[in-house]
């Protein structure tokens, strides 16, 4: 197996207060991992870390690969890049932007990316299609329930096709079919497309779903 993930000695601290103390994993290539742990635990910051949202301390032994990559070695601009080609990201709230349909928000992410607009248009459209939305694609997010608008923003976080999806609390305000189809849609996604996918979540049934399942407790991996 590959590691597309591997963290060494991740530290991080806010003012004085310890979150992160000497985190250490490894994530295989194809892997759905869960993270669980109680509130505080460092759940979030981890995640925010590997996807190169925030920075660990400065620590001599800490290390950061992704897909071979050593990230805590990139510029901003370099790093900015790598994230959009490499990483999608899945949040519990979609963000989607309201003025926009759900097919241009899909699209944001490989525009940025300077794709083609039509390319990136025709992989937008086969997501959420995929996804079971063909006919929503041109409905702004307050014409969508919640599950719909949360399966608008894992499209969003597959356009480019990335490695790895990091999802914060994905299915949180979703009611339970909704949330039992988004988990079950992970999976499909991972066996469809082969993205890793690491998940922050409270939901044992996901948790539970998952090819491993890492906990958390005061800023440690037990």
């Amino acid at each position: 197996m590959t590691s597309i993930i591997k963290a060494i000695d991740i530290h991080k601290s806010y003012g004085t207060l310890e979150v992160l103390k000497g985190v250490s994993l490894d994530i295989q290539k194809g892997e759905v991992i869960a993270i669980v742990g109680p509130s505080g635990a460092g759940k979030t910051t981890l995640l925010h870390i590997l996807g190169t949202l925030d920075n660990p301390n400065p620590h001599y032994k800490t290390k950061i690969f992704i897909n071979q990559k050593d990230v805590l070695g990139l510029k901003s601009n370099e790093l900015a890049q790598f994230r959009n080609e490499n990483i999608g990201f899945i949040f519990q709230f979609h963000q989607l932007l309201p003025e926009f349909t759900a097919l241009e928000n899909v699209c944001i992410p490989g525009y940025i990316g300077g794709k083609n607009r039509l390319e990136t248009e025709k992989r937008a459209e086969e997501l959420l299609t995929f996804l079971g939305l063909k006919d929503r694609i041109h409905h702004k997010p307050t014409e969508l329930s919640g599950g719909e608008q949360q399966r608008v923003a894992v499209a969003r976080a597959l356009v480019n096709n990335p490695l790895i999806v990091f999802a914060d609390e994905p299915s949180g305000n979703l009611d339970t079919d909704s949330a039992t189809h988004l988990h079950q849609l992970f999976f499909e996604l991972r066996d469809k497309f082969g993205q890793t996918f690491v998940i922050v979540t409270h939901n044992p049934e996901l948790a539970n779903m998952a090819d491993r399942k890492i906990e958390m407790i005061d800023g440690r991996i037990e």
